[in-house]
């Protein structure tokens, strides 16, 4: 391919001429890792200096609730494992290449999981440094390189042999680094806003959903028994290599657990025709129960079926066709805490744990009399899922809209200066 004027080919790619390519070993101060205190005879603390374990190290950014501490003395012990702000954290083990920037942490030590780099090279903005290492193509580098089956490792002397491809001057290094920092600064902002509106959702499902004010039955509230609102049946058929088998919508009740919160949004199977003669079509407003789990704490965990659309469910789910109620509600309220605890109550089994219809039915519930407030509390549930949900893909459209800037802007295809 004809490279266009005033660029070259480099082992890094397609670079501006004026661009040049460095090694991390000749940008950075000795660059090294960690190592466990416990090895030679320290202990954790409660509290004291900070030691960040390969698990701080997060494909979000730096995670200190996976955050240790040590003694002073260990931590003068273990001084060549020191790090401070404006080092550049790269995991070599395990889940490898994921890098951080620190700031604001102060004083720390690093465990032998993660490699430290603090540029010293003079006209290099680590900032820069930073987010050439954060790319897609240089975490696929690293996997490229690992080895190790089990747990996958690079060594610090593949760290120290990563080429990096450089602005010739500082001021386009800065340029290109405080764009990628603005875009970063604009995701952290909307990921704790994410957060942020997922607590106070939390917080109005605690209350809206609580039988209870005061120890005392909420005016219109009634007792009775799950069985009391519907009819149960059971799915049938579909076996994991018949998911795919048509056009058909179907709910497998491994999807329960892992496609699915409340209510279904999506379908993630289709079966043939001729597979869903052996299945159970649902009707709108049913409710479906995981009939089988691995552990009594998450068995039957619930979903509504609020779709038009003909869909099937597959074996091991339990199907509840309510009568006049808002099933909306029942999706969010059969997944409360006081529910789940009956439910791991009447699980049976242990490698695999089973609930029955029969033991769903025998259920204590209490909610609102009147479908109306039900419908009242599910909408205003779902209202604040919509909008994490609209949230949320605002995040993944920035996330996207920065890859395309740092495939631009790394390369020097775009340039700021």
């Amino acid at each position: 391919m004809e490279l266009k004027p005033g660029y070259k080919q480099t082992e890094v790619g397609v670079i501006p001429e004026d661009w040049g390519v460095e090694t991390l070993e000749h940008l950075s101060t000795f660059i090294t890792k960690g190592s466990t205190p416990t090895t030679y005879g320290y202990k954790w603390q409660q509290s004291g200096v900070l030691f960040l374990r390969s698990e701080c190290i997060s494909e979000k950014g730096l995670d200190l609730t996976q955050s240790m501490f040590i003694s002073s003395e260990a931590h003068l012990f273990l001084r060549r494992s020191e790090v401070k702000d404006g080092d550049i954290l790269i995991t070599i083990t395990g889940n490898v290449g994921r890098v951080v920037y620190l700031k604001k942490v102060g004083q720390a030590n690093i465990n032998q999981h993660i490699a430290r780099l603090r540029i010293s090279a003079p006209l290099i903005n680590p900032y820069y440094v930073y987010h050439f290492l954060s790319q897609v193509v240089i975490r696929k580098y690293y996997n490229s390189i690992v080895t190790g089956q089990a747990y996958p490792q690079i060594s610090l002397k593949q760290v120290r042999e990563t080429p990096i491809s450089l602005p010739s001057t500082e001021a386009e290094q800065t340029a290109i680094a405080n764009v990628l920092s603005d875009a970063d600064a604009l995701i952290q902002s909307l990921t704790r806003l994410i957060a942020k509106k997922r607590q106070i959702k939390q917080g109005a499902m605690q209350t809206l959903l609580n039988p209870y004010e005061n120890g005392r039955l909420k005016v219109g509230w009634v007792v009775k028994k799950l069985g009391d609102i519907g009819v149960f049946t059971k799915g049938s058929g579909v076996r994991k290599d018949e998911a795919q088998s048509g056009s058909l919508p179907c709910i497998r009740y491994g999807e329960i657990y892992t496609r699915h919160n409340d209510y279904i949004k999506k379908f993630h199977s289709f079966i043939s025709n001729g597979i869903a003669k052996t299945a159970k079509q649902l009707k709108k407003g049913d409710l479906l129960f995981a009939g089988s789990g691995e552990t009594k704490e998450e068995i039957g965990k619930c979903v509504a079926f609020l779709n038009e659309s003909v869909a099937f469910a597959g074996g091991d789910i339990v199907i509840l066709s309510p009568i006049s109620i808002d099933s909306l509600f029942f999706g969010y309220y059969l997944n409360t805490n006081a529910i789940n605890k009956q439910k791991a109550s009447m699980g049976q089994g242990d490698a695999v744990v089973h609930i029955s219809a029969t033991a769903l039915a025998n259920i204590d519930i209490a909610v609102p009399e009147e479908s109306n407030e039900q419908t009242r509390i599910a909408t205003i549930l779902s209202d604040m899922g919509a909008e994490i949900a609209a949230l949320e893909t605002k995040l993944a459209k920035y996330r996207h809209i920065k890859q395309g800037m740092m495939q631009n802007l790394l390369t020097g295809r775009i340039r700021l200066l």
